[in-house]
Protein backbone atom coordinates (compact mmCIF):
# COMPACT_ATOMS: atom_id res chain seq x y z
CA UNK A 1 0.00 0.00 0.00
CA UNK A 2 1.57 3.46 -0.83
CA UNK A 3 1.68 6.32 1.85
CA UNK A 4 -0.76 8.04 -0.03
CA UNK A 5 -3.29 5.24 0.31
CA UNK A 6 -2.90 4.88 3.76
CA UNK A 7 -3.53 8.34 4.53
CA UNK A 8 -6.27 8.27 2.76
CA UNK A 9 -7.98 4.93 4.04
CA UNK A 10 -7.20 6.84 7.46
CA UNK A 11 -8.90 10.20 6.57
CA UNK A 12 -12.03 8.10 5.16
CA UNK A 13 -12.44 5.84 8.42
CA UNK A 14 -12.31 8.98 10.44
CA UNK A 15 -14.72 10.54 8.15
CA UNK A 16 -17.41 7.75 8.62
CA UNK A 17 -16.93 7.39 12.14
CA UNK A 18 -17.47 10.94 12.64
CA UNK A 19 -20.78 10.69 10.77
CA UNK A 20 -22.15 7.92 12.82
CA UNK A 21 -21.36 9.84 15.56
CA UNK A 22 -23.28 12.62 14.59
CA UNK A 23 -26.17 10.38 13.48
CA UNK A 24 -26.01 8.77 16.90
CA UNK A 25 -25.88 12.27 18.78
CA UNK A 26 -28.83 13.31 16.79
CA UNK A 27 -30.97 10.33 17.68
CA UNK A 28 -31.28 9.19 14.23
CA UNK A 29 -29.47 6.13 15.14
CA UNK A 30 -31.73 5.17 18.24
CA UNK A 31 -30.49 2.67 20.79
CA UNK A 32 -30.71 -0.54 20.21
CA UNK A 33 -29.92 0.32 16.45
CA UNK A 34 -28.60 -2.69 14.60
CA UNK A 35 -26.80 -2.43 11.15
CA UNK A 36 -23.57 -4.62 9.52
CA UNK A 37 -20.76 -3.21 7.93
CA UNK A 38 -22.21 -3.85 4.64
CA UNK A 39 -25.28 -2.16 5.10
CA UNK A 40 -23.44 1.17 6.11
CA UNK A 41 -20.28 0.83 3.18
CA UNK A 42 -23.50 0.49 0.96
CA UNK A 43 -24.78 3.72 2.38
CA UNK A 44 -21.54 5.84 2.22
CA UNK A 45 -20.58 3.85 -1.17
CA UNK A 46 -17.33 3.11 0.27
CA UNK A 47 -15.18 -0.19 0.88
CA UNK A 48 -15.60 -2.04 3.93
CA UNK A 49 -12.56 -1.71 5.43
CA UNK A 50 -12.51 2.21 6.93
CA UNK A 51 -16.33 1.09 7.59
CA UNK A 52 -15.24 -1.84 9.37
CA UNK A 53 -12.60 -0.10 11.00
CA UNK A 54 -14.82 3.12 12.11
CA UNK A 55 -17.01 0.69 13.90
CA UNK A 56 -14.38 -0.62 15.86
CA UNK A 57 -13.44 2.80 16.58
CA UNK A 58 -16.79 3.42 17.79
CA UNK A 59 -17.17 0.94 19.65
CA UNK A 60 -13.97 1.15 21.54
CA UNK A 61 -15.41 4.46 22.68
CA UNK A 62 -18.76 2.88 24.16
CA UNK A 63 -21.21 4.36 22.22
CA UNK A 64 -21.55 0.62 19.84
CA UNK A 65 -22.04 -3.02 20.60
CA UNK A 66 -20.29 -5.50 18.46
CA UNK A 67 -21.78 -9.33 17.94
CA UNK A 68 -19.85 -11.67 15.97
CA UNK A 69 -23.16 -12.66 14.27
CA UNK A 70 -25.54 -9.75 14.39
CA UNK A 71 -23.01 -6.77 13.37
CA UNK A 72 -22.99 -3.62 15.44
CA UNK A 73 -25.65 -2.15 17.29
CA UNK A 74 -26.24 1.56 19.07
CA UNK A 75 -25.73 0.99 22.80
CA UNK A 76 -28.31 1.36 24.85
CA UNK A 77 -27.01 3.16 28.22
CA UNK A 78 -29.62 2.84 31.10
CA UNK A 79 -30.22 5.51 34.16
CA UNK A 80 -27.58 3.47 35.99
CA UNK A 81 -25.17 4.18 33.38
CA UNK A 82 -25.95 7.83 33.61
CA UNK A 83 -25.40 8.36 37.53
CA UNK A 84 -21.98 5.97 37.03
CA UNK A 85 -20.84 8.55 34.19
CA UNK A 86 -21.68 11.61 36.42
CA UNK A 87 -20.61 10.39 39.50
CA UNK A 88 -17.11 9.23 37.72
CA UNK A 89 -16.60 12.62 36.17
CA UNK A 90 -16.97 13.89 39.12
CA UNK A 91 -14.72 12.52 41.27
CA UNK A 92 -11.47 12.84 38.12
CA UNK A 93 -12.31 16.67 38.58
CA UNK A 94 -12.51 17.06 42.31
CA UNK A 95 -8.93 15.12 41.82
CA UNK A 96 -7.98 17.56 39.14
CA UNK A 97 -8.66 20.51 42.03
CA UNK A 98 -6.73 18.37 44.74
CA UNK A 99 -3.45 18.61 42.54
CA UNK A 100 -3.63 22.58 40.63
CA UNK A 101 -1.07 21.38 39.09
CA UNK A 102 -2.80 19.15 36.72
CA UNK A 103 -4.19 21.98 35.39
CA UNK A 104 -2.68 25.01 33.23
CA UNK A 105 -4.98 27.76 32.33
CA UNK A 106 -4.26 29.46 28.49
CA UNK A 107 -5.94 33.07 28.71
CA UNK A 108 -5.26 32.59 24.29
CA UNK A 109 -8.10 29.75 24.77
CA UNK A 110 -10.76 31.38 26.67
CA UNK A 111 -11.93 33.80 23.48
CA UNK A 112 -13.16 30.65 21.74
CA UNK A 113 -14.67 29.59 24.78
CA UNK A 114 -16.38 31.92 25.71
CA UNK A 115 -18.25 31.67 22.34
CA UNK A 116 -18.93 28.17 22.84
CA UNK A 117 -20.67 28.81 26.34
CA UNK A 118 -22.59 31.95 24.87
CA UNK A 119 -24.03 29.43 21.83
CA UNK A 120 -24.50 26.58 23.72
CA UNK A 121 -26.77 28.38 26.67
CA UNK A 122 -28.25 30.14 23.64
CA UNK A 123 -29.15 26.99 21.78
CA UNK A 124 -30.68 25.50 24.93
CA UNK A 125 -32.72 28.75 25.89
CA UNK A 126 -34.00 28.28 22.23
CA UNK A 127 -34.62 24.50 22.47
CA UNK A 128 -32.07 23.59 19.48
CA UNK A 129 -31.01 20.54 20.47
CA UNK A 130 -28.91 19.63 17.38
CA UNK A 131 -26.68 22.98 17.94
CA UNK A 132 -26.86 22.73 21.69
CA UNK A 133 -25.14 19.34 21.33
CA UNK A 134 -22.63 20.51 19.08
CA UNK A 135 -21.69 24.04 20.89
CA UNK A 136 -21.31 22.09 24.32
CA UNK A 137 -19.46 19.13 23.32
CA UNK A 138 -16.84 22.03 21.77
CA UNK A 139 -17.17 23.67 24.88
CA UNK A 140 -16.12 21.01 27.12
CA UNK A 141 -13.45 19.69 24.95
CA UNK A 142 -11.64 22.69 24.58
CA UNK A 143 -11.94 23.35 28.18
CA UNK A 144 -10.22 19.44 28.26
CA UNK A 145 -7.36 21.07 27.05
CA UNK A 146 -6.29 23.13 29.83
CA UNK A 147 -5.83 19.24 31.80
CA UNK A 148 -1.73 18.54 31.05
CA UNK A 149 -2.35 15.23 31.01
CA UNK A 150 -4.00 14.06 28.13
CA UNK A 151 -5.44 10.83 29.27
CA UNK A 152 -7.82 12.10 31.94
CA UNK A 153 -8.97 14.91 29.13
CA UNK A 154 -9.62 12.30 26.48
CA UNK A 155 -11.44 10.36 29.28
CA UNK A 156 -13.74 13.49 30.06
CA UNK A 157 -14.74 13.84 26.55
CA UNK A 158 -15.37 10.57 25.96
CA UNK A 159 -17.80 10.31 28.71
CA UNK A 160 -19.29 13.21 27.91
CA UNK A 161 -20.05 12.07 24.29
CA UNK A 162 -21.72 8.78 26.31
CA UNK A 163 -23.86 11.03 28.65
CA UNK A 164 -25.12 12.62 25.35
CA UNK A 165 -25.89 9.28 23.97
CA UNK A 166 -28.47 8.47 26.45
CA UNK A 167 -29.90 11.73 27.15
CA UNK A 168 -30.77 12.72 23.35
CA UNK A 169 -33.40 10.49 22.61
CA UNK A 170 -35.23 11.25 25.72
CA UNK A 171 -34.98 15.11 25.12
CA UNK A 172 -36.29 14.75 21.81
CA UNK A 173 -38.91 12.89 23.09
CA UNK A 174 -40.20 14.33 25.87
CA UNK A 175 -39.04 17.82 25.06
CA UNK A 176 -36.41 20.38 26.51
CA UNK A 177 -37.42 23.23 29.30
CA UNK A 178 -35.25 25.90 29.87
CA UNK A 179 -35.63 24.93 33.38
CA UNK A 180 -34.29 21.59 33.39
CA UNK A 181 -31.33 22.73 31.12
CA UNK A 182 -27.95 23.65 32.57
CA UNK A 183 -26.97 26.93 31.53
CA UNK A 184 -23.99 27.51 33.60
CA UNK A 185 -21.07 27.33 31.07
CA UNK A 186 -20.72 31.46 30.70
CA UNK A 187 -20.65 31.41 34.89
CA UNK A 188 -17.79 28.55 34.63
CA UNK A 189 -15.45 30.53 31.88
CA UNK A 190 -15.65 33.70 33.98
CA UNK A 191 -14.55 31.87 37.32
CA UNK A 192 -11.66 30.33 35.37
CA UNK A 193 -10.50 33.76 33.60
CA UNK A 194 -10.55 35.59 37.54
CA UNK A 195 -8.68 32.27 38.61
CA UNK A 196 -11.50 32.18 41.36
CA UNK A 197 -11.06 28.62 42.60
CA UNK A 198 -13.66 28.66 44.52
CA UNK A 199 -15.79 29.73 42.28
CA UNK A 200 -14.92 27.30 39.51
CA UNK A 201 -14.94 24.48 42.20
CA UNK A 202 -18.79 25.97 42.65
CA UNK A 203 -20.03 25.54 39.62
CA UNK A 204 -18.62 22.22 38.52
CA UNK A 205 -20.31 20.95 42.03
CA UNK A 206 -23.78 22.46 40.95
CA UNK A 207 -23.56 20.68 37.58
CA UNK A 208 -22.55 17.29 38.72
CA UNK A 209 -25.20 17.92 41.08
CA UNK A 210 -28.01 18.43 38.52
CA UNK A 211 -26.62 15.94 36.73
CA UNK A 212 -27.63 13.33 39.49
CA UNK A 213 -30.73 14.94 40.45
CA UNK A 214 -31.77 14.03 36.75
CA UNK A 215 -30.86 10.70 37.28
CA UNK A 216 -32.94 10.56 40.56
CA UNK A 217 -35.97 11.59 39.08
CA UNK A 218 -35.76 8.82 36.38
CA UNK A 219 -34.92 6.17 38.06
CA UNK A 220 -38.09 7.54 40.83
CA UNK A 221 -40.14 7.75 37.43
CA UNK A 222 -39.02 4.37 36.29
CA UNK A 223 -39.52 2.66 39.29
CA UNK A 224 -43.10 4.49 39.88
CA UNK A 225 -44.33 3.35 36.21
CA UNK A 226 -42.84 -0.29 36.46
CA UNK A 227 -44.65 -0.61 40.15
CA UNK A 228 -48.51 0.74 38.37
CA UNK A 229 -47.56 -1.94 35.59
CA UNK A 230 -47.21 -4.38 37.66
CA UNK A 231 -50.61 -3.98 39.62
CA UNK A 232 -52.47 -3.65 36.20
CA UNK A 233 -50.67 -6.58 35.36
CA UNK A 234 -52.10 -8.20 38.70
CA UNK A 235 -55.41 -6.95 38.33
CA UNK A 236 -54.67 -4.06 40.62
CA UNK A 237 -55.24 -0.45 40.53
CA UNK A 238 -58.41 0.01 38.92
CA UNK A 239 -61.00 -1.48 41.65
CA UNK A 240 -62.09 -4.20 39.80
CA UNK A 241 -62.21 -7.65 39.92
CA UNK A 242 -61.00 -9.88 36.87
CA UNK A 243 -62.75 -12.71 35.82
CA UNK A 244 -59.44 -13.97 33.85
CA UNK A 245 -57.32 -13.57 36.64
CA UNK A 246 -53.60 -12.25 36.49
CA UNK A 247 -51.81 -13.34 33.21
CA UNK A 248 -49.06 -16.09 34.32
CA UNK A 249 -47.58 -16.78 30.95
CA UNK A 250 -43.97 -14.78 29.66
CA UNK A 251 -44.56 -11.39 27.83
CA UNK A 252 -48.63 -11.94 28.61
CA UNK A 253 -48.57 -8.31 29.93
CA UNK A 254 -47.50 -5.07 28.03
CA UNK A 255 -44.29 -3.57 29.63
CA UNK A 256 -44.99 -0.60 31.35
CA UNK A 257 -44.39 2.65 29.45
CA UNK A 258 -41.64 4.67 31.38
CA UNK A 259 -42.82 8.15 31.77
CA UNK A 260 -38.99 9.45 31.74
CA UNK A 261 -38.77 13.34 31.24
CA UNK A 262 -35.58 15.34 30.91
CA UNK A 263 -34.11 16.42 33.86
CA UNK A 264 -30.43 17.60 32.84
CA UNK A 265 -28.17 17.85 29.54
CA UNK A 266 -25.75 15.06 29.81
Amino acid sequence: MSPSAGVTRNTLRQQIADALRDEVLAGRLPPGREFTVKQIAEQYGVSATPVREALFDLSAQGLLASDQHRGFQVREFTVADYRAMAEARALVVEGLFRNPAEVAVRPEGLASIRRRAAEAVRAAKGGDLDVLIGYDLRFWRELGQFVLNPYIADFLTRLRVQAWVFAVHRLRRDGMDENVLWFGHEELVEAIARGNHEQVHAEMRSYYGHALAWADRLEARETEGNAEGNAEGNGEGDGEVRADGPSSGPGSAMPPQSPESPGHCA
